[in-house]
């Protein structure tokens, strides 16, 4: 994984991966700058890289 990867999230949202850290990342969550959303989430809860 790396910056600006999109990926799909085990629960199903998808995101882009806009700051890396050793066992998690931020993710930008959804489509549009007005439900934008960043969150933290740890690499083990990440399904896929898309």
């Amino acid at each position: 994984m790396k910056q600006y990867d999109v990926v799909k999230l085990k629960d199903g949202r998808i995101g882009t991966i806009v700051e890396l850290f050793e066992d998690a990342c931020e993710v930008d969550i959804g489509d549009s700058p007005t439900n934008w959303e960043t969150i933290t989430v740890d690499k083990k809860d990440i399904e896929k890289v898309l």
